[in-house]
């Protein structure tokens, strides 16, 4: 595995869909030493916590849940903190099972950056979301840019297509 690796991940549409970003590497490198940083330093707004795939069931490997919405109301609050970390800690859980052995958990730690509209209704949406968000983003980390001639990005760019996301689509 490389030291750190960066993932993306996006699902669903309208007000409950899901961005997330992740990032996993060893608990010893820098992926840790940030995990304990924002777990220790949070801001108004945005407290970054442990998540749990069930009330006293940690996430393996160690999540950090870190929310990019500024918590907006109960409602909103009880979508990121309820559906979305739900969400996440499925999708960690699947690629963990996907990808490590149980001794193998005990090395690696996650940070996910997770986006929730506070214009979100739909719980069961918002948890699918993020669970298919998450699984998507640490797949794609875990993909190594050498086994591809050229990164997809640049790719994209040389062919002509312009750079869009859901939010806005110059064409």
């Amino acid at each position: 595995m490389s030291t750190v690796e960066i993932g993306e991940g996006f699902s669903g549409s309208g007000a409950d869909a899901a961005h997330i970003n992740t990032l996993l590497g060893h608990r010893d490198g820098p992926v840790g030493t940030a995990l304990a940083t924002a777990l220790a330093t949070p801001t108004p707004g945005h407290t970054p916590f442990l998540c749990v795939y069930e009330p006293g069931v940690p996430c393996e490997p160690p999540t950090l849940f870190v929310n990019k919405a500024t918590i907006a109301g109960d409602h909103h609050g009880e979508l990121t903190w309820g559906a979305a970390q739900a969400g996440v800690a499925e999708g960690v859980a699947a690629f963990a099972a996907e990808r490590f052995s149980a001794s193998d958990l005990r090395k690696y730690a996650v940070i996910v950056a997770v986006w929730v509209n506070p214009l979100a209704q739909n719980a069961s949406a918002v948890y699918r979301n993020n669970r298919e968000a998450t699984l998507t983003a640490l797949r794609q980390g875990g993909q190594s840019l050498a086994d591809a001639d050229v990164p997809a990005t640049v790719a994209r760019w040389r062919s002509g297509q312009p750079a869009h996301n859901p939010y806005f689509d110059p064409r």
